[in-house]
């Protein structure tokens, strides 16, 4: 007897779990979409077994439900789904990057005869919408649990198990616990991107140059800044909490840089420096975090017509997709004058033993 899952909302997220757990043969995925145009597409392009507008067609019979979209709406769907039927023993399970609030209000929403365990699977695309949707989008990267303290043991083990076909690290955390962290890694790191992208832009009014000068490294660090507004809207104000501990603290350590600088103090403030460089040295190379990595080459290139057109063909001719590509005028801290963008690690490294065999220089950026 097949396994039921439900998947509501087949965009990236939900569409590359749908394709994940269809590796199993005896899983059947029925997805949910209020638009018929995205279940068209994920049937076309095999994300899904069938396809429903209808909400209750869709639970009815599943045996698992992944509620894979933006935060705000994950509340509304919880009161939607506390008035359908469900299977009895069914696991409700979200994607939402903030947990706390979600996970509380579920144990209010969600019948007892099913199981909520909240989700956040920390991986991501540039692109968006179902076309994007990967199976081994979530290989290697954390997907974090986050049950109530009254979650039955063994309904963990389940969606373990579930998960298991997605080759993540599943990790289990409190939900306050993961809220704390992500905030920090995460969520207050957008903020602090955008106030420096908004700070910038109010300069360029009134001299250009600021514009033209951060196309190279500022624009590297800041490059979360172009993540979707209204999403970031929904994600600090459900984590209200912790982001305005965490930048109680960040004004604490800029004040204290700042009067280092003030004080002239050469030696704390190296000190300062040499601490952020000793820890962000510690930090897993390899390993996918709450922030997407970038799978960026840098390579020298001279100044001859065609040398560019040269690269891509060799690259294409390999079939090794790129995303990407961008001549680089402002380079303070980098090295090469090209910067490639690639679609994965995989994509990536193919990339650089390409380019490496015919003798171009190629850096990546730590």
């Amino acid at each position: 007897m097949k396994t039921t899952i439900a998947v509501i909302g087949v965009g990236l997220i939900g569409g590359s779990i749908a394709l994940a757990l269809r590796q199993d043969p005896d899983f059947r995925v029925v997805g949910f979409d209020v638009r018929e145009d995205y279940l068209d597409k994920a049937l076309t392009n095999g994300v899904i077994h069938a396809g429903t507008t209808d909400l209750q067609t869709a639970v009815r019979e599943a045996d698992a439900v992944f509620i894979a979209v933006p935060v705000e709406q994950i509340y509304k769907l919880l009161d939607q789904l506390a008035q359908l039927t469900l299977k009895p023993g069914a696991i409700l399970t979200d994607v939402g990057s903030t947990k706390k609030g979600i996970v509380a209000y579920a144990a209010e929403r969600v019948p007892r005869e099913v199981t909520f365990i909240g989700g956040h699977p920390m991986a991501g695309s540039h692109k968006s919408g179902v076309e994007a949707a990967n199976p081994r989008l979530f290989e290697n990267a954390y997907y974090v649990l986050t049950p109530s303290p009254e979650t039955p043991a063994g309904q963990v083990e389940r969606l373990k198990h579930l998960l298991a076909w997605t080759r993540a690290k599943v990790v289990v955390m409190d939900p306050q616990e993961h809220d704390r962290v992500v905030g920090a890694v995460s969520h207050f790191p957008h903020v602090i991107a955008a106030v420096l992208v908004n700070q910038v832009s109010r300069y360029n009014e009134e001299n250009e140059w600021h514009r033209r000068l951060a196309a190279g490294g500022f624009r590297d660090i800041t490059r979360i800044a172009s993540s979707n507004p209204r999403m970031w809207r929904d994600i600090l104000l459900n984590n209200r909490e912790e982001l305005l501990r965490i930048a109680a603290d960040w004004r604490d350590t800029l004040d204290s840089i700042m009067a280092l600088v003030e004080s002239a103090d050469r030696d704390r403030i190296e000190q300062f420096f040499r601490d952020a460089r000793d820890f962000r040295e510690s930090l897993p190379e390899r390993q996918r975090g709450a922030l997407p990595p970038l799978y960026d080459l840098y390579i020298d290139i001279p100044d001859h017509p065609g040398e560019i057109g040269r690269i891509t063909t060799l690259i294409g001719a390999k079939e090794i997709n790129i995303t990407n590509i961008q001549i680089l005028e402002a380079r303070e801290d980098m090295l090469g004058v090209l910067r490639i963008t690639f679609r994965s690690e995989a994509e990536m490294e193919k990339g650089e033993e390409l380019l490496r065999f015919f003798n171009y220089s190629v850096y990546r950026r730590d």
